[in-house]
């Protein structure tokens, strides 16, 4: 049986660490928040990339793109 631990009792814990632990715990969050940005980009990178060798972009500038979508 897994036990869930909601949000609220993580923070109440984190709380009753010494703050050199709490610093601790945030640098090492930053650093995974920090990753998964980088594999976001990096995703998207890709998919744009995929894109455009499938000639599936267009190029211009906001007038262009407003007369494309009819709002000129």
């Amino acid at each position: 049986m897994q036990t869930r631990i909601n949000i609220n009792e993580i923070l109440q814990n984190v709380s009753s660490l010494s703050l050199e632990d709490q610093l601790y715990i945030t640098e090492i969050l930053n650093k995974r928040i920090n990753e998964k940005r980088r594999e976001q980009i990096f995703q998207r990178a890709q998919e744009a990339e995929e894109n455009y060798k499938a000639n599936n972009v267009s190029i211009g500038n906001a007038h262009d793109f407003l007369k494309i979508i009819g709002n000129d």
